[in-house]
């Protein structure tokens, strides 16, 4: 029984800055782009609950470690209070090593979708890479593009990309995201 309605969003230049070829490993160089706070009360307050889905291949690559991405998330968790993000999951694979959890490979979804009786018909994914929107489009959930860290990119290299929005910033997101949500009721 699909009963909740869900964000899940990518980290890296979605949620926190991210400068595109770096690997952030250091909770003190974590920042929320502006708008992300007031946005994700806003869905709060509609009734959504949110989940992290991140390749983090830095670990796979041997830049850092799993215990460096969980102090880097729970610095993130720390900055967007009071509001929660159910579950931070990531696929800790290089993009060479074979993995069914790397975006836009669903597992790491489908696990979510599973444990939170989440309803694909009334979640999205709001991320900044081709593999976000693969990933959510896949799953049956609205697919938003960021234009933000790597979101421009990714229009132009990828012309067959057709997210289902395209968002400027986390405060266009929320907005078509709680129109489309009232489309539904």
């Amino acid at each position: 029984m699909h009963s909740i309605k869900a964000v899940f969003f990518d980290r890296d230049g979605t949620l926190i800055h991210e400068k595109p070829g770096t690997y952030l490993s250091d909770p003190g160089k974590v920042r929320l782009y502006a708008p992300v706070p007031a946005a994700l009360k806003r869905m709060a307050k509609a009734g959504f609950h949110f989940f992290i889905v991140s390749n983090q291949s830095g670990i796979g690559r041997g830049y850092f470690t799993a215990k460096e991405v969980h102090a880097v998330h729970a610095r993130l968790q720390q900055l967007l209070e009071p509001t929660k993000i159910e579950e931070i999951v990531f696929c800790p694979h290089a993009p060479q090593q074979p993995c069914n959890c790397r975006k836009p490979a669903t597992e790491l979804g489908e696990k979510l979708i599973k444990k939170y009786h989440i309803d694909p018909r009334r979640s999205f994914m709001v991320g900044d890479k081709k593999a976000d929107v693969l990933f959510g489009q896949t799953l049956g959930l609205r697919a938003v593009l960021m234009t933000t860290a790597n979101g421009k990119n990714h229009l132009k290299k990828y012309p067959e990309l057709k997210p289902d929005f395209v968002a400027s910033d986390m405060r266009s997101a929320a907005s078509y995201i709680l129109k489309e949500d009232a489309n539904h009721e």
